[in-house]
């Protein structure tokens, strides 16, 4: 009977050479796995600092008009309903975002985020617009 330690037994293949292999390919698919997770983190910072750079301040002040978004959930919503309502006008700011306006048909006065609220703009004034007839003139 021949022992494992001998170098022609069947039993003297190397065992360690295939774990040491498996160990390494671990390791690097560790060293890969933790390279693409620090790659994400990196890359969600810059795409978060990139959107965060486009959003604009929205700076309201007192007694400007402002359309509030009408944000209660229907079960069947209105397509071409309006989603703003309003005109309000702004009566005080607070600090963080939050402003208090009232309604300028019912005079109530309630706090909302200003992420709810959009600036009223004035409809065109129609005193001073000239009308032209665009028809050709008849000879």
């Amino acid at each position: 009977m021949k022992y494992p330690d001998e170098p022609d037994s069947l039993c003297a293949v190397s065992i360690i050479e295939p774990i040491v292999q498996e160990v390494f390919e671990l390791d690097c698919k560790n060293k890969w796995e933790e390279n693409f997770f620090e790659n994400l983190e990196i890359e969600d910072k810059k795409t978060k600092a990139f959107h965060d750079a486009r959003i604009s301040k929205k700076n309201f002040t007192v007694g400007q008009k402002v359309l509030l978004h009408h944000s209660k959930l229907k079960l069947f919503p209105d397509k071409l309903r309006s989603r703003w309502l309003g005109p309000h006008v702004i009566t005080k700011n607070f600090a963080h975002g939050a402003v208090e306006i009232q309604s300028l048909k019912t005079t109530k006065s309630f706090k909302v985020n200003d992420h709810q609220l959009k600036e009223y703009r004035e409809g065109f004034q129609t005193e001073n617009i000239e009308i032209m007839d665009l028809r050709d003139p008849i000879l």
